[in-house]
Parts: structure tokens; C-alpha cells; sequence
């Protein structure tokens, strides 16, 4: 019986080239800092305090313990350089140049699933804050799906591939793990899931997938590749909706 179906983004739910929209990404919001940080410093500082998240015991949010380790050395107030990433999130990160493409039968999957009773969860490694990870969906067209939960920076405290982190949207959602299913391209953050007890499935959409090649992605996952975890289901997103009947939910 599922009660909540949790949704990757990048290579899920939108379909790009990551490694050249973040590294276009990196260059530039190191302009925005680029009076007090030079830009090789500050995108070290950037990848290594998104790293560092790994080491987030879930005792402060992602956002208090990235700025922490982000800050570190630096002289200038955690509180004013946070307001510098914010207003270019705000301001930028919408104009970054992207070609994108959607899985097939996207928009039609998520009118079926807004007609179940099933929780929907965005589940995009809590990086970014919130404006960010809803501008990503509207690059999907799915700004006005319903989600019941969408983790970010500020409401999670542990991040992927840590299986703690779907544990604590189990926890914030109120549903046992068993009753949900994680959906995502990427075979080490989104699969480990399992590892919490939910169901999985392995998106296909992306063949050429290499996720891994991308320099922080690549780090975070270092030392979870050699332990890669089989899939309950595989297929394109299309196919989810089979799955979703197959398992069940409460009408």
C-alpha cells in the first residue's frame, strides 16, 4: 500500500546536462562575492561546504551547518553572506542558461497521481533553498502540483546519499517508511533509500547518465558507489504508473 511517493528532480522529473548547467552555476554566483572572495577561492569554499554536509548529525538545519563550514576564515558576518546567496537565488539563478527536456508523459503521470490520495514529496538533495527548488520545478511545468513536503536547506538536516535523510522526511511527512516509494535516476542517492525501508524505483529516462562525473555529486557519493543497491523497480517514469497500481493506495 503506498501512502507517498518521493521524487528526485535532475535527471527525474527534468532531464539536462548537469555538469554543464553547474558549472555555469559556479561561475556565476562567484560574481556575486567576487568583491570580498576571489572567484577560485570561493567556488573551493562553495564545494567543500557542500560537502561538508555529509558530516551533518541532524542536530542544526543544512542551511546553519553549511554556512558554518562556508564561513570559516572568512571575515565577514555568517548573516551577510547568506543574503548574498539568497539574492542571487532570487535574482540569477532563474537566468542561468539550461536546454532541458522532460520525461515522457511527465504532466500526464502527475494529473493521474494528484487524483490519488498519495503524499507527493519533492526530494532533491536539500542544497538549495526553497525558491530554488520550486523554480526547478517550474522548469518542469509542475509549479502547481500539490507537493505535500519539499525539502530544502533549511527544513532538513541530513542530505543525500545519507539514508538518514529519508528517514527524516518519513518522519516529517508522518508515514512509515514501508508505505513509500523513492523515485530517482541516480542508483547510489536516490536507491540507498532502501537502506531507510522504502520501496524504490530506478529511473531510465537518462541512458547516458553520469552523475557521478559531477565534481561535488562525485565527492558526496565517494564512499556509498562501492555499495550500490538494487532497485525494486526499474523502467521510465512513464512506467510508474504501473507500479502505482500494482502496490496499491487508499482511495
Amino acid at each position: 500500500m503506498l501512502k507517498a511517493i518521493l521524487f528526485d528532480l535532475d535527471n527525474t522529473l527534468i532531464l539536462f546536462n548537469e555538469n554543464d548547467f553547474y558549472d555555469q552555476y559556479f561561475e556565476r554566483i562567484a560574481t556575486s562575492f567576487s568583491d570580498i572572495i576571489p572567484a577560485a577561492q570561493f567556488q573551493e569554499l562553495l564545494k567543500n561546504a557542500t560537502i561538508s554536509l555529509l558530516k551533518n548529525q541532524g542536530k542544526v538545519a543544512n542551511a546553519r551547518f553549511f554556512m558554518d563550514a562556508f564561513a570559516a576564515g572568512i571575515p565577514v558576518r555568517p548573516e551577510e553572506l547568506w543574503k548574498r546567496f539568497s539574492h542571487f537565488y532570487e535574482t540569477e539563478f532563474n537566468s542561468l542558461e539550461r536546454i532541458i527536456s522532460l520525461p515522457e508523459s511527465l504532466h500526464e503521470l502527475f494529473d493521474y497521481l494528484v487524483k490519488t490520495n498519495i503524499k507527493l514529496v519533492l526530494a532533491s538533495n536539500p542544497i538549495f533553498p526553497v525558491e530554488v527548488q520550486r523554480q526547478r520545478l517550474a522548469w518542469a511545468g509542475l509549479e502547481h502540483i500539490p507537493f505535500y513536503f519539499i525539502t530544502h536547506i533549511e527544513n532538513m538536516s541530513f542530505c543525500k546519499p545519507r539514508f538518514e535523510y529519508y528517514q527524516q522526511i518519513c518522519q516529517k511527512i508522518d508515514e512509515s517508511p514501508e508505505f513509500c516509494l523513492m523515485v530517482g535516476n541516480d542508483s547510489v542517492n536516490d536507491m540507498v533509500a532502501a537502506r531507510a525501508g522504502l520501496s524504490t524505483y530506478l529511473t531510465t529516462d537518462v541512458l547516458d547518465d553520469d552523475s557521478a562525473s559531477l565534481t561535488v555529486s562525485r565527492e558526496l557519493r565517494a564512499d556509498w558507489t562501492s555499495d550500490m543497491i538494487v532497485p525494486d523497480f526499474k523502467g521510465p517514469l512513464a512506467g510508474l504508473k504501473n507500479v502505482v497500481e500494482r502496490l496499491g493506495y487508499t482511495q
